[in-house]
């Protein structure tokens, strides 16, 4: 038997916990849909719109990916370059599509009045949830963190919790369903910009460490040849680069909505106020006061 059909990277691994998350998020999404926001929501609005059910879809599909097998058990038990995918999509993507998804009268309905939503207010104000989400970021690169977590199902599954929430709260005042909560958009493009340089120091340290950093992930044997430094390296240059691009290509898309809000502005002689965030909300509330025309019904020919 050769060296590398032993590593087995392949191997079907069952993992329960993330089956039932999965499973306890589509219930309780359909649940809120179906029974309380008849309740809740006024007759004539929108319970859900489709664009929100499909950043739910699609959440959940991502999720799925970076939880199950084959990413995580790669991830995990090979290669730490994956593992820096995996958490890249649980802090990157996967967040901003469950608060997309999130209509604004659930999310009130969840946090209530009281003492839950008077602490959202503190750790989604923009400089703690940086400084929180950051700190995570720091946190989940320290080499005891790292070689544990992998060691021990349980503590890997828990910092992919941690992530995530302090994940959460860094796009809350980004894409959170509280407009309250939400910067301008030039408040959001200098927040985003900000979160792409912290995570550049673990990168630089990984990329130029010129040793290998996790003692878990130096094993003699390397999945398809990729050496633990070569590895180490890649992880660097992902969490770099790919972050960095990601972030970078939101502000860009930020900015161009931002240049043709004023530039409307301008032609129709309307004064804005850099308040006046430019949401999916707005876009599809002015699709409903606005509906499309019906089409009359065909006639009979001659009639």
């Amino acid at each position: 038997m050769t060296v590398v059909a032993a590593l087995q990277p392949w191997r079907w691994q069952p993992h329960p916990e993330v089956w039932f998350v999965l499973i306890s998020l589509v219930a309780l999404g359909w649940y809120a849909a179906k029974v309380i926001g008849p309740k809740v929501v006024p007759e004539g609005e929108p319970i859900i719109t489709r664009r929100q059910r499909g950043f739910f879809i699609a959440g959940m599909v991502m999720l799925w990916l970076a939880a199950d097998w084959p990413l995580h058990d790669i991830a995990e038990q090979y290669l730490y370059a994956l593992h820096m995918i995996q958490h890249f999509v649980l802090a990157y993507i996967v967040p901003p599509l469950f608060l997309l998804a999130t209509p604004t009268w659930l999310a009130r309905l969840i946090i209530g009045e009281g003492r839950l939503w008077r602490w959202l207010k503190v750790l989604a104000f923009p400089v703690v949830a940086a400084v929180i989400f950051n700190g995570v970021v720091i946190f989940t690169h320290w080499p005891t963190v790292v070689n544990f977590s992998v060691e021990n199902g349980i503590v890997h599954y828990s910092v992919h919790v941690l992530v995530v929430f302090s994940a959460l709260l860094m796009w809350m005042p980004v894409c959170g369903p509280f407009p309250e909560l939400r910067m301008s958009l030039p408040g959001q493009m200098i927040y985003l910009f900000l979160m792409s340089i912290v995570p550049t120091v673990p990168a630089a340290w990984l990329t130029l460490g010129g040793t290998v950093i996790y003692e878990t992930y130096d094993d003699p044997q390397r999945l398809w040849g990729i050496s633990a430094l070569a590895d180490q390296q890649m992880a660097g240059l992902i969490m770099k680069l790919g972050g960095s691009a990601y972030l970078w290509g939101v502000i860009s898309v930020m900015f161009f909505q931002w240049a043709a809000r004023h530039e409307r502005a301008e032609r129709t002689g309307e004064v804005l106020s850099e308040r006046d965030v430019l949401t999916w909300q707005h876009v599809e509330a002015q699709f409903d006061e606005h509906p499309a025309p019906t089409e009359p019904p065909a006639t009979p020919s001659g009639t």
